[in-house]
């Protein structure tokens, strides 16, 4: 086993991302939920069966059936339709915390999405690599969607 030495870079992570979506606020915000709860997919198109409670408090979650499942994350603040945040281990089944922040405003063609993902704490390198492809594939299944008028 290779030790790593454990420094303030190595267990933080940033991922910015911003979405120009050719649609109206209203809308983007409608697809943000639908595509982060119901509508999410693998690549493949196999629905993950996520669910969000979309309340302050409330769960972002994978529901497995039968009381199985993954909680990813507590809805920390909504603010319908400008803002969403999360906070929680998403995905990780590693000692890690996250905010995942949704800012939308209205720019001229639509709804510009300023997303941001910041967590603390024990990432494994190939999880890093692939989080930002993930959530841009999120992402553009959310303009998509929105854009589908959906």
């Amino acid at each position: 086993m290779i030790a790593t030495e454990m420094t303030l870079e190595n267990l933080t992570l940033t991922i910015n991302q911003e979405i120009h979506v050719q649609a109206p606020l209203d809308q983007t915000f409608t697809a943000l939920l639908e595509q982060l709860g119901p509508g999410n997919e693998t690549p493949d198109g196999k629905s993950l069966n996520m669910k969000i409670e979309a309340w302050p408090g409330g769960r972002w979650y994978r529901d497995l059936g039968n009381g199985n499942g993954h909680f990813w994350a507590n809805v920390q603040a909504i603010k319908r339709p400008t803002l969403l945040e999360f906070s929680g281990p998403l995905f990780a089944s590693f000692p890690m915390v996250s905010n995942v922040q949704y800012r939308l405003s209205e720019v001229d063609g639509g709804t510009l999405i300023a997303f941001k993902h910041t967590a603390l704490g024990f990432v494994p390198e190939e999880h890093k690599a692939g989080m930002n492809k993930g959530w841009a594939s999120m992402h553009d299944r959310v303009r998509l969607h929105a854009e589908a008028g959906k």
